[in-house]
């Protein structure tokens, strides 16, 4: 039998869905896993996919975990301004064998002062902000540093907990969660970086943003400001 694990994912309101769901449903087959959703509430909670997950856990059930997992998505810049949300990860963080992220979900760890001095990964169109909390910003889909493991933007979560997987419980099991899980990607369009887009493809991306979350960068930016960093 595997050495038992806990697992608690931060869940707040306009997080990507699968930010969470797609690392929760590999993390889930290492084996002898608990897994838990933490929420401020029990109460259900909206994500951007306009359906609600229902947390397992409040903030006060789970003072510690083995893998802190903090996904992203437009609600990433709210929970950076609650305070007890910072509080919450600074705590769990503290005894947590792994300390981790996908998409946007490496700012909230940067907001709570969790990866200054350390590399990380995030979206693609949020990454530079990382340097604002004094992490090192790293062009990749996933980037291991020491108990650090952050993921890119949004499918990027199951390449990174694959990663962890292999880090975890070996790359044999790992290549066993990939088959079960039949992970053999394909994508129709090679459309899935900024680097391989078209130029009128990232300008309507960009604007979404901005119509669904105006002012982030410098919303994040005055956080960053106002927490010290």
């Amino acid at each position: 039998m595997p050495e038992p694990l806990h697992i608690a994912f931060l869940l707040f309101p306009d997080v990507t869905q699968l930010d969470l769901t797609g690392p929760a449903q590999v993390l889930s087959r290492m084996g002898n896993v608990t897994l838990d959703l933490v929420a401020k509430t029990r109460d259900p909670v909206r994500t951007d996919a306009m359906f609600d997950l229902l947390p397992t856990a409040t903030f006060a059930d789970v003072p510690r975990t083995d893998i802190l997992c903090v996904p992203g998505g437009f609600g990433t810049v709210a929970a950076m301004e609650d305070a007890e949300t910072l509080a919450w990860l600074r705590q769990v963080a503290v005894g947590a064998t792994w300390v981790t992220s996908v998409c946007t979900g490496s700012l909230l760890l940067g907001a709570a002062g969790l990866l200054k001095g350390y590399r990380a990964g995030c979206h693609w169109g949020s990454r530079d902000q990382l340097a604002w909390f004094g992490a090192e910003p790293i062009a990749e889909r996933v980037v291991f540093d020491r108990n650090r493991a952050t993921g890119g933007g949004v499918t990027a979560g199951i390449d990174f907990a694959l990663a962890l997987t292999a880090a975890i419980r070996g790359e044999e099991h790992a290549r066993f969660v990939q088959l079960s899980l039949e992970y053999d990607p394909h994508p129709p369009f090679d459309s899935g970086s900024p680097e391989r887009a078209d130029a009128e493809t990232v300008a309507r991306y960009r604007a979404m943003v901005e119509r669904f979350a105006p002012g982030r960068e410098a919303k994040v930016r005055g956080i960053a400001e106002r927490l010290g960093f």
